[in-house]
């Protein structure tokens, strides 16, 4: 746990809520506010129901929860749905089409699960997590994963390119 994050028992003395494209925004006890807050779990392999920490949009731990079924149900609910979409990551195998110029355009991809259109809005949105490795985060906030783009076909690399 990091020297500013604050560890969890109960009660909550922090809130979370959606902005209009779909980030979790987390306000702390102090008031601060972040934007593109993400739900990670700290030990999933050991205790997958606890420990769970709010990350900001560069990685830096601000809140380590160790019991979220203690949390207020309002809370519970959203925690739980970003979790939800955060472990969902289909993956991209092709990309068949971008319309329109970034920062806000569609994409038609394959996937591992079959075939998807979605829009993209804002560059950051496309994020490299890794040296081959890419997450593309649509406008409801669903995740895709690339996980090796040198293994995309030329085409699929190309349009990929638009966004890096």
């Amino acid at each position: 746990m990091s020297k500013e994050a604050v560890r969890l028992t109960q009660p909550a003395n922090f809130s979370l809520e959606l902005d209009s494209w779909g980030r979790l925004i987390l306000t702390d006890e102090t008031g601060t506010r972040f934007t593109g807050v993400e739900p990670v779990r700290a030990f999933p392999l050991t205790e997958p129901q606890r420990w769970i920490a709010l990350v900001d949009a560069e990685g830096r731990e601000r809140v380590m929860i160790e019991e979220p079924d203690q949390l207020p149900l309002e809370l519970r609910k959203i925690l739980t749905d970003e979790m939800s979409k955060r472990e969902f990551l289909p993956v991209i195998t092709k990309i068949e089409k971008v319309e329109g110029d970034p920062p806000i355009c569609y994409l038609s991809v394959i996937t591992d699960r079959g075939p998807v259109r979605f829009s993209v809005e804002g560059e950051e949105l496309v994020r490299r997590v890794g040296i081959n490795r890419i997450v593309i985060v649509d406008q409801r906030g669903q995740r895709y994963l690339i996980p090796d783009i040198y293994k995309l076909d030329p085409a699929s690399l190309k349009l990929l390119n638009l966004f890096l």
